[in-house]
C-alpha cells in the first residue's frame, strides 16, 4: 500500500477507532490495535495468499558498492541508510524546530492548556497517528524487497520495534534511535561471535566442567540465543529502568 494510502488509512482507524477506546485506557488501546491488526493480516492472506510476493530489488540498485573484510555491502543496503537518516531527520526537526512540532509535545503533556490555547487536541493525534502509518508504509515500501515481503511481515518485524521504543524510552526520539543502533549492533555480534558464557567464565579462571549442573546451559554459543538478546534486554530495562534508556514518563 502506497505511504499516502496508509496514512489515510491511519488517520481513519485513530478517528473511529483508537478515539473511542481511549476513554478505557492504554491497555484497551493495545488491545484494540493488536485485534486490528490481526484482522488485517488474515485479510491479506485472503487477498494475495500466504506466499511471498514477488517483490525485487530495483536492477540500478541491485549490485555491490563495496567489501568490507571481504563482506559485500550492497549499494540497496546503503539507498535504505540514507532514507531512514532522512527520515529520522525530518522527524527530528519536526518536533523540535517547528510549532506544529512544540503544539504534539505540548498535547502529549498539557492536552488542557493546549486546547485552552484553541488547539484541537484530537485533530493533533490523529496527525501525528497518520504520519506514522504513512511511515511506516514507507519503511514497508523501501524495506519489503531487502527482506521477505509476505502477509507475516508485520509480525516479523514488530516486536524488535517494540522492543527499540521500550527500551529507548516512551517520549524519547534519541533514545529510541540510541536503542536501535544499539539492537543492530548487538545481533549483528551476536552472529560472528563464537562464543559462549562458558568461554567468558573461563577468561576469569572459572572453568565450566561438563558435571556442572548449568554445564549444557553454559555452553550454548551466542549464534543460537543471538535472537533472544534484545528481549533480554528488554526485561532488564523493564526491571531497573521502568522509564526506559532516556524516557521522560512512566506511561
Amino acid at each position: 500500500m502506497p505511504p499516502v494510502l496508509c496514512g489515510l488509512f491511519g488517520a481513519g482507524i485513530e478517528m473511529y477507532g483508537l478515539r473511542r477506546v481511549h476513554k478505557n485506557g492504554h491497555v484497551a488501546e493495545l488491545l484494540f490495535t493488536f485485534g486490528l491488526a490481526l484482522i488485517i493480516e488474515k485479510c491479506v492472506q485472503m487477498t494475495w495468499g500466504l506466499l511471498p510476493v514477488p517483490y525485487r530489488i530495483p536492477p540500478t540498485l541491485d549490485f555491490a558498492l563495496f567489501d568490507i573484510y571481504g563482506t559485500q555491502f550492497h549499494a540497496y543496503r546503503v539507498f535504505m541508510l540514507v532514507i531512514s537518516a532522512a527520515m529520522f531527520g525530518a522527524i527530528w526537526l519536526a518536533l523540535t524546530r517547528t510549532r506544529v512540532g512544540l503544539i504534539i509535545q505540548a498535547s502529549l503533556t498539557h492536552p488542557e492548556m493546549v486546547r485552552s490555547l484553541g488547539h484541537d487536541v484530537p485533530k493533533v493525534f490523529t496527525l501525528v497517528f497518520a504520519s506514522g502509518t504513512a511511515l511506516a508504509g514507507l519503511a514497508g515500501v523501501i524495506g519489503g524487497n531487502y527482506h521477505t515481503t509476505d502477509p507475516a511481515m508485520a509480525f516479523t518485524m514488530g516486536p524488535i520495534v517494540f522492543v527499540v521504543v521500550v527500551f529507548g524510552g516512551l517520549g524519547s526520539l534519541l533514545g529510541c534511535f540510541i536503542a536501535s543502533l544499539l539492537m543492530g549492533l548487538l545481533q549483528t555480534f551476536a552472529v560472528v561471535l563464537d562464543y559462549s558464557t562458558a568461554d567468558l567464565l573461563k577468561q576469569f579462571g572459572m572453568v565450566v566442567s561438563s558435571t556442572h549442573p548449568m554445564a549444557e546451559l553454559l555452553n550454548v554459543p551466542i549464534p543460537r540465543i543471538g535472537a533472544l538478546l534484545p528481549y533480554i534486554l528488554l526485561v532488564l530495562i523493564l526491571f531497573f529502568r521502568p522509564r526506559g534508556l532516556m524516557g521522560t514518563r512512566d506511561t
